[in-house]
């Protein structure tokens, strides 16, 4: 099984419409359509991704921790990718773990900042 067959096609188009339309999407469908787009065209879409889920997180669960945490992984989880791909992307990664970093504070997980904390030491000692 090769790649494209993997890949939803209509959703693609649909994605691309959606994204070229004459008016700005809500953040909502932004991710949703960077979703199905990263999965085609990473380099392009993966960067956009990450943003559009931090400001989801922000914009439609600032009330609603567990939900912008994950919102938040997963924007990290795209930047993670990206960097692996670019690695002179690593601004994206740091900015990503930032906001992960600071949702974790919220929730007091103290652990997990410091881990975050330290891998963002470690990318700057990295440039």
């Amino acid at each position: 099984m090769n790649h494209s067959e993997n890949i939803n096609h209509d959703a693609v188009l649909r994605a691309r419409v959606a994204l070229l339309g004459s008016e700005a999407l809500p953040v909502r469908q932004r991710v949703a359509a960077y979703r199905v787009l990263a999965q085609v065209s990473p380099l392009a879409y993966l960067p956009r991704l990450a943003t559009a889920l931090v400001d989801f997180s922000t914009q439609e669960f600032a009330h609603e921790p567990a939900i912008a945490l994950a919102l938040r992984a997963e924007a990290v989880a795209a930047a993670r990718l990206m960097c692996t791909m670019e690695p002179e992307r690593s601004a994206l990664l740091v900015r990503t773990l930032n906001h992960y970093r600071q949702q974790l504070a919220r929730m007091d997980r103290h652990a997990e900042v410091r881990a975050i904390e330290e891998e963002i030491a470690l990318l700057f000692g990295h440039r």
